[in-house]
């Protein structure tokens, strides 16, 4: 009896592989679903951020009667740093601090941080400078607070919570991270803003 070659016999016997066909496309799609949603939180946390920064100048600026008393807003001639610098009372700059409250620089400087820094997180352009600018302002502000004295320079406890890490180095890490992950693609003008000319020259002003 004659065997005739049939070329399917050849070609082995393969079964069809579910892990390669099925699980490699899920996996796929989780990673860019993931990739999405990390973006959109990073995109929140800038705008949370941002507007931390943008209510405070308007609040200083206005005297909504928050932090800052109805007709004590800086247009109403009061002064943005004099409470506060003034109230400083512990840490090794006490004394400069004191000679900054209320000084018209300060003020101007401050003030100028403060709007820069929120226009930047909430529209999602110049993180790098911003997170710069935001970082020295915030290392200031802890200076000032000085969380690792447990008593102030009178003798009272400082009630720090914390003698390292509060709120501002918080807000410090928050900006350097939005900075260095490119935050201001989503929900912001960060990719118009990268196209600009004189900013594809100059990167340290993404």
């Amino acid at each position: 009896m004659a065997v005739h070659d049939h070329p399917q016999r050849h070609q082995g016997f393969h079964f069809p592989s579910l892990r390669r066909t099925g699980t490699a496309p899920r996996t796929t799609d989780t990673t860019a679903t993931a990739a999405v949603t990390g973006a959109h939180v990073l995109a929140g946390l800038r705008l949370l951020t941002g507007f931390v920064f943008l209510w405070a100048f308007l609040d200083k600026t206005f005297g909504f009667g928050y932090a800052t008393p109805s007709g004590k807003g800086w247009i109403d001639g009061g002064s943005p740093t004099k409470g506060f610098l003034s109230s400083v009372a512990a840490g090794p700059m006490e004394s400069t601090f004191h000679d900054w409250a209320g000084a018209g620089w300060a003020d101007w400087l401050f003030m100028l941080g403060l709007l820069g820094i929120g226009l930047a997180l909430m529209s999602g352009v110049a993180l790098r400078f911003a997170a710069v600018a935001g970082t020295l302002m915030m290392a200031l502000m802890w200076m000032a607070e000085w969380p690792p004295a447990k008593h102030l320079s009178n003798g009272a406890p400082s009630m720090s919570t914390n003698p390292f890490v509060d709120y501002h180095v918080i807000y410090a890490v928050v900006m350097i991270a939005l900075a260095v992950v490119g935050a201001g693609a989503t929900w912001g003008l960060g990719k118009l803003w990268a196209r600009l000319p004189f900013v594809s020259r100059n990167r340290w002003l993404l």
